[in-house]
């Protein structure tokens, strides 16, 4: 009986030549926060191109650059955008369910309920950049004081506390959005011209 030689498929490797999802997930966490940080610190209203923003790019765009970093082998960017990603679609539900009459508008407790359970999720993930680089670790610290801010002005009711929110928000939108677009710039050019 002859025996198969099965060493060959060992030697066999796969080159992954796709492109980069962190950046569309970076750059769509971080324009979202930053559209509606703007809503909290009273610039603009909470109108449909926040909650179109919110389903569509924070939340339909994260999820794909969330799926795309699991064929990339990445647990963090996968779990990262995915999670985030269905954030923002389960936030625009939210506004939009009490509308189309299907569940009534929740009240201060039960957002800030919500939002404390993604402030969880959100310190895992900050822990996590322990080991990444300090721009990461500032920008999930952002994320954290943000959360933080938005569940102590639902229960409060403090109009300073939400735009301290709003402005905490602002800066770990444009920390996302840096770090996305820094990442592309620095693809494109093919050196390290912004620091990321």
């Amino acid at each position: 009986m002859n025996q198969i030689d099965d060493t060959s498929r060992n030697s066999i490797f796969l080159v992954d030549d796709t492109a980069n999802p962190a950046p569309l997930g970076l750059c769509a966490f971080g324009m979202t926060t930053m559209a509606l940080s703007l809503h909290n610190v009273g610039v603009i209203a909470l109108g449909s191109p926040i909650l179109a923003m919110a389903l569509l790019y924070g939340g339909i765009a994260q999820i794909i650059a969330g799926i795309l970093e699991w064929k990339k082998n990445n647990t963090f960017g996968f779990v990262t955008f995915v999670s985030f990603g269905f954030f923002w679609v389960s936030f625009a539900a939210i506004a939009m369910l009490p509308i189309l009459g299907l569940a009534k508008a929740p009240g201060p407790v039960e957002l800030a309920a919500f939002l404390s359970v993604w402030g969880l999720f959100a310190v895992g993930l900050f822990i996590c950049t322990f080991k990444m680089h300090r721009i990461l670790q500032v920008t999930f610290l952002a994320v954290v004081l943000l959360v933080a801010l938005l569940i102590a002005a639902d229960l409060t009711g403090n109009a300073f506390i939400l735009t301290l929110g709003g402005l905490t928000g602002l800066v770990a939108g444009g920390l996302a959005l840096y770090i996305g677009l820094g990442q592309i710039i620095n693809e494109v050019y093919g050196e390290r011209i912004v620091p990321v």
